[in-house]
Parts: structure tokens; C-alpha cells; sequence
């Protein structure tokens, strides 16, 4: 209450600033403050998260997911306090979660990279994804929903094996045929019993591979055995892409699809300001406003479109620069 005091100008805009039912609003008492301060805490998590999600030095795609979960969890919580009594951010809270569902209420239309970047994550892969799943949609759909990442991951992966398979077939037949130029000329004039060799060789490797791929002893891919692991504890200085650039020789396949996939930023804001020229225009008039006058034409600003009548600027427009124009001269005079 004492900033009321402090603030003149404050103090005296309440004695006239009416609410919806024509009542004087007057001064803060210490609810509306209480109330201040909810709002505040309220607006710290959606303030942390924008500069989380849009940061350009570290990874977020794969973080990307659960913070949609924690967003929807925190709005059915202020919903659900709502009918408990508390209905100040109850109402914010029920506008926010509309919105929300319209965006991702449908899992359906979610770019299903979302999914897959936080199953890469070695901290959290189904356990996570699947838990969030059921948290949000119920546990019935939850289950089916996480069933279809479980077949869009393992479809992802397949194509990186076929990709991964013909590059090592390129270069196995690049060696081979080097080699075989390189020693024709040294072939001993008892090749061909070489080659017959080779030959029956070849021959039982083929009936071997038979063997094998009729023995019901079935061999792990490279997604199954990471899967398979205990998940990653959690840690604070937790570097994803050097965890995977240190268990690449054990999963080359799956590290070639999280380099990939963990590329993908969740907001574009950062490439956008560094490609953008338009930049911000300011004249030798605003740059030489004072931090204290900055703030006062903004709480100017509110008050005059919180107003009843709000004001023309095309109208108004030389009252308010002569009004600002007085005010830059009396900070100038009062420094």
C-alpha cells in the first residue's frame, strides 16, 4: 500500500477509475495487492518458459513436448482452484485452456517430431512421453497414442537403417574393388584354386546365415537396446548432444537420427531477429528518454486506453507530443 502513496499520480487516477458496476475504485487495499501478486507468480512461469523454449545456444526440441504438458497440467490446476473458491485466475486460467485445446488439444495434428525428439532424450524416451500422453488424454487414449509414436519412431528408424545399410554397402564395394585392382597384378598362377577356395568359403557362410536367420535367438537393434537401458539420471548440466556424441560408437544409426532430429529449434524467434533489417527505429527524440520517463509514458499509456472513452490519436496526436515534449523537458530541467 505505501507504493500508493509514493506514486501520486497513481493515488490520484484511482479516486476517479471506475469498475463495471460504477463503483470508485479508490486505493489497492491489501487483497488487490495479494491479488498482484498471484497474477505475478502466475505470468513467472509463462515468462521463464518463452525464454526457455527460445533459446539458440542449446537444444529445445527435445524439451519441447513436456513443456506442452506442464503448460496443460498448470491450466487444469488453476481451473480446478477456480471451483474451489478462488476464481482470479480461475477465468484467465478456462480462456487460456481454450486456446490451448484448440492448438494442441488433438494430438492427431501435433507434428509427430515433438514425440520423437524427447524419446531421444536419454532421461526420458517412453517413460516420459508415455506418462505425459496419459496425463493429458486419459489413460485409455493415452495408451493408444503412445502405441502410434512407439510405430512412428520404429518407422523413422528403419529408414535411417536402409540409408545407413547403403552407405556401408557403397563403401564395401569401393575397398573391394580397390583391392582387387591393387593385387591383380601379384595373383599366383594357382588363383583359380584361390577362388575355388573362396568359393566353398562363401558357400558355408550362406548355409551359416541360413542357420542363424532359422535359430529363434532374435538380435537387438540399435533402438531396442537403447530403449532397453535405464533411463539417464537427471542432472543440471545435462549435455544431450554430448551424451550422444559419446555413445555414437554404440548407436551410429540412432546418433545420425538425433543429430538430425534434435536440430529442429521449437521457435524460430532467435533465426528471425538474426536475419531481420528491419530492426527498431529510434529517433534522437526516444533515445534520449531517461529509464523513470519511459515508465511513466507507458503508465500513461495504459491509463489513457483504459479510459471510457479512449482517446483519437489521429485527433489527439499533437496534444500528446506537445504532452510528451513537456515531460521530456521537465525530467530534463529536474536533472
Amino acid at each position: 500500500m505505501s507504493y500508493v502513496y509514493r506514486d501520486i499520480g497513481l493515488s490520484h487516477y484511482l479516486q476517479f477509475v471506475k469498475d463495471e458496476e460504477g463503483t470508485v475504485i479508490g486505493a489497492f487495499s491489501s487483497d488487490d495487492w495479494d491479488h498482484v501478486k498471484k497474477i505475478t507468480n502466475f505470468l513467472q512461469i509463462f515468462y521463464d518458459l518463452t525464454k526457455e523454449v527460445s533459446g539458440s545456444l542449446y537444444v529445445t526440441s527435445n524439451l519441447h513436448f513436456l513443456k506442452i504438458y506442464e503448460v496443460s497440467c498448470y491450466l487444469k490446476q488453476l481451473i480446478s482452484s477456480d471451483d474451489d473458491g478462488d476464481d482470479l485466475l480461475g477465468k484467465i486460467a478456462s480462456n487460456m485452456k481454450e486456446k490451448f485445446d484448440k492448438y494442441w488439444g488433438s494430438p492427431k495434428k501435433m507434428n509427430k517430431m515433438i514425440f520423437i525428439s524427447c524419446v531421444l532424450d536419454p532421461r526420458h524416451k517412453f517413460v516420459s512421453v508415455g506418462f505425459a500422453l496419459q496425463m493429458m488424454f486419459g489413460k485409455e487414449e493415452g495408451l493408444i497414442l503412445e502405441s502410434g509414436v512407439k510405430d512412428y519412431v520404429n518407422l523413422m528408424y528403419g529408414e535411417y537403417v536402409k540409408a545407413f545399410s547403403k552407405d556401408k554397402d557403397s563403401q564395401h564395394s569401393l575397398s573391394s574393388s580397390s583391392s582387387l585392382f591393387e593385387n591383380s597384378s601379384s595373383l599366383p598362377s594357382s588363383s583359380s584354386s584361390i577362388v575355388q577356395s573362396i568359393g566353398s568359403l562363401g558357400s558355408f557362410m550362406d548355409d551359416l546365415m541360413k542357420h542363424k536367420a532359422g535359430n529363434t535367438i532374435t538380435v537387438k537393434t540399435e533402438l531396442q537396446k537403447y530403449l532397453d537401458e535405464a533411463n539417464e539420471g537427471e542432472t543440471k548440466n545435462f549435455n544431450i548432444l554430448s551424451w550422444w556424441k559419446i555413445h555414437s560408437p554404440r548407436f551410429p544409426i540412432l546418433a545420425e537420427m538425433a543429430r538430425d532430429v534434435l536440430s529442429i529449434p521449437i521457435s524460430s524467434v532467435a533465426s528471425e531477429c538474426a536475419f531481420s533489417t528491419g530492426g527498431r527505429i529510434l529517433d534522437s527524440f526516444r533515445s534520449s528518454l531517461t529509464p523513470k520517463l519511459v515508465q511513466t509514458l507507458v503508465c500513461l499509456q495504459d491509463w489513457i486506453r483504459s479510459e471510457s472513452q479512449p482517446v483519437s490519436t489521429e485527433e489527439d496526436i499533437d496534444v500528446l507530443e506537445k504532452l510528451e515534449q513537456e515531460l521530456v523537458n521537465t525530467s530534463i530541467l529536474g536533472d
